[in-house]
């Protein structure tokens, strides 16, 4: 049976971090802030929001909540956000999208200030994954895989490793964080032709392709390390299941994250993790 990563105590670890780092800031009379821009009240925003504000309340990051209603004009939109980005007092901006199709998603993805950009969607964020600088912040799923690896004494370097989706979310910047960590990274994707025979030889297999369950024990090898990102609710089992099937991988592989309780037990921690650092930043902290 192979071994379970789970998230929890990963997502533990950086919660203490952040208490920490949150105390010297204020022992600065600094307060790391969160601004939550969310257009509506779509159900899936909602869900990630109370995730985001628990974890905030426990590691002592305030949020500041920027709820606005659904047929906003898009000037009034952009001027919120160019508010947020000049505000010294927030430190992190999560902006829920997709927003209303009467607002440019992309000009608003342009406008957002790296610095502040938390859940890494800016093109100067991407950049600074792609660069390895600290500009902006990798997306949060990505740098979740990352520390999952890194609590679970899992050394990328010299070993072969294959992400399983392209994806500007997870899928390209996981396989550049491998890289800098001396992985030797293979993607595969949607056009990739015999996948099973690339991910079989890796050592470290990343699912982030967003298709349920489409990973299965001929895609596997013993030993293997599998990180599964995807997470969907499956109607035939109710209940949530992965990009991995689940039952058949962990008769095969080393070690496994299960869902839930691997990747998105993480993730919400990562973010808050980011708005910390961007404070750091912001007063020459870090």
């Amino acid at each position: 049976m192979a071994e379970l990563l789970k998230g929890k105590p990963v997502a533990d670890a950086i919660n203490e971090r952040i208490r920490e780092a949150v105390e010297e800031l204020k022992n600065n009379q600094i307060q790391p802030t969160l601004a939550i821009l969310r257009v509506g009240a779509r159900e899936d925003d909602l869900s990630y929001e109370r995730g985001a504000m628990k974890r905030c309340e426990n590691t002592g990051v305030q949020v500041k909540k920027v709820i606005l209603p659904n047929d906003i004009s898009e000037d009034s939109f952009f001027q919120v956000l160019e508010e947020l980005n000049q505000d010294d007092n927030v430190h992190g901006i999560l902006m829920f999208r997709p927003l209303p199709k009467h607002i440019d998603g992309e000009k608003a993805r342009r406008m957002l200030n790296p610095a502040k950009d938390v859940d890494g969607c800016t093109d100067g964020s991407l950049a600074g994954v792609f660069t390895n600088t600290k500009v902006g912040f990798p997306p949060c799923t990505a740098e979740a895989a990352m520390e999952i690896l890194h609590y679970y004494n899992i050394n990328p370097a010299g070993k072969k490793a294959t992400v399983i989706g392209r994806s500007l979310v997870i899928g390209r910047p996981v396989a550049m964080l491998l890289m800098h960590e001396n992985a030797t990274v293979t993607v595969c994707h949607t056009k990739t032709k015999n996948v099973a025979e690339t991910t079989k030889t890796a050592e470290i297999v990343i699912a982030a392709s967003g298709q349920m369950e489409s990973v299965g024990a001929d895609y596997l090898s013993e030993n293997q390390i599998v990180i599964d990102v995807g997470i969907g609710w499956n109607e035939a089992k109710q209940k949530l299941c992965g990009d991995v099937k689940f039952e058949e991988a962990e008769s095969v592989v080393g070690a496994i994250t299960p869902v839930p309780g691997g990747v998105g037990a993480v993730t919400t921690a990562i973010l808050v993790k980011h708005v910390v650092e961007a404070a750091q930043r912001m007063k020459g902290l870090k």
